[in-house]
């Protein structure tokens, strides 16, 4: 059994996850058998019911919250199986505990980044108050504020976020452990081992979807086959094609000043920012260009007041996900140390006769 201390195992090569599916020929016993079935039927359904309605649900924070709950949602029914299979960690092959904490630190580098991504975002909001505030009054003096408050938007909006960046290589790198090791003698460690695939497959669909989402950028978005033998095969394989397909018909302007971000919510606020510029930019010198204004700063407000909310509700969720791989792997740990611990005491207790 490894200790906690020890270092990790390297990744083992990526190959065809087909072939952790159970062999031809296996058999489980029906109490094993309808762990497992209730396990991936419950998790087809939640896929069923994350499928956006439209194409113009997809790629908004209000789905993108619902995605992150689902996360939660299937890594606590791991949890609830492993309880339900009666496998103590002292049974657990090492090959699936360091998979499984190498995964782990990767899943909380990933919330670690789209927490600082929804952060920056959120920090531009600021400069949106800024004008708004700026807009009350039709001053001179407060248009040129107003117009050094956009131009601090649009430079805050197109800068880089490096930790945003890596989610890309982490995801890469948790793409390799798809293909997990057999399982021989074991036929609850071959249930656990085919759920945690599931929940591996479903997790790395959902940060990618989230990275393409907050990047602008659909090269690195991910499309993952899975074996037909999965009952929520067909729930994913359909939620994967809608959503992927979606994102990458989405085709951003090209112009330079552009916010390449594919978020609902970041587009409209954009669209109000560039009707309000022009009239910032040039003056109110006429009632009716007074009446465009207003209504031009009616729907920034809204649209910066729908997109503020969003995102304190989606970095709520990536926050809970995060909370929930923390437990899952601080309990893992605490009960290596545990075994470890009465491991040592064993020894001592049979080496002791001995050693007088």
């Amino acid at each position: 059994m490894s200790r906690p201390q020890d270092p990790h195992r390297g990744f083992l090569p990526f190959g065809n996850p087909f072939r952790m599916m159970l062999p031809k020929g296996s058999s489980l016993s029906p109490k094993m058998l309808d762990l497992l079935n209730a396990f991936e039927e419950s998790m087809a359904e939640k896929l069923r019911k994350l499928k956006p309605p439209g194409k113009e649900d997809v790629l908004c924070l209000t789905w993108m919250k619902s995605a992150m709950e689902l996360l939660c949602e299937i890594h606590a029914d791991i949890k609830v199986l492993i309880t339900a299979l009666e496998l103590p960690v002292c049974d657990w092959d090492d090959k699936w505990i360091d998979v499984y904490l190498d995964n782990s630190v990767k899943l909380l580098d990933i919330c670690i980044a789209l927490s600082s991504e929804i952060s920056r975002l959120k920090q531009g909001h600021l400069f949106l108050r800024c004008l708004l505030h700026d807009l009350e009054s039709a001053s001179p003096k407060q248009f040129i504020q107003a117009r050094s408050s956009l131009d601090g938007w649009r430079q805050h909006m197109g800068s880089k976020n490096p930790r945003l960046d890596n989610i890309f290589s982490v995801m890469d790198s948790l793409a390799q452990t798809l293909d997990l090791p057999k399982i021989k003698n074991s036929s609850k460690g071959k249930v656990l081992m085919r759920a945690m695939y599931g929940v591996k497959v479903v997790t790395l669909f959902i940060c990618s979807v989230f990275a393409a989402a907050f990047s602008g950028s659909a090269t690195k978005l991910m499309d993952l086959p899975v074996p037909e033998t999965c009952l929520w095969a067909q729930a994913f394989s359909d939620l994967q094609t809608h959503v992927n397909n979606e994102i990458r018909n989405t085709n951003p302007d090209k112009d330079k000043d552009k916010i390449l971000v594919f978020l609902k919510e970041v587009v409209a606020v954009e669209s109000g920012v560039r009707k309000v510029y022009p009239i910032v930019q040039d003056g109110v010198e006429s009632p009716v260009e007074a009446q465009v204004l207003q209504k031009s700063k009616l729907g920034l407000e809204k649209a910066a007041g729908e997109l503020c909310q969003g995102l304190e509700l989606v970095a709520k969720e990536v926050d809970g996900f995060f909370r929930v791989v923390l437990t899952g792997r601080d309990a893992l740990l605490s009960n290596l140390r545990l075994v470890g611990n009465v491991f040592e005491q064993g020894e001592t207790s049979i080496q002791g006769p001995a050693v007088r």
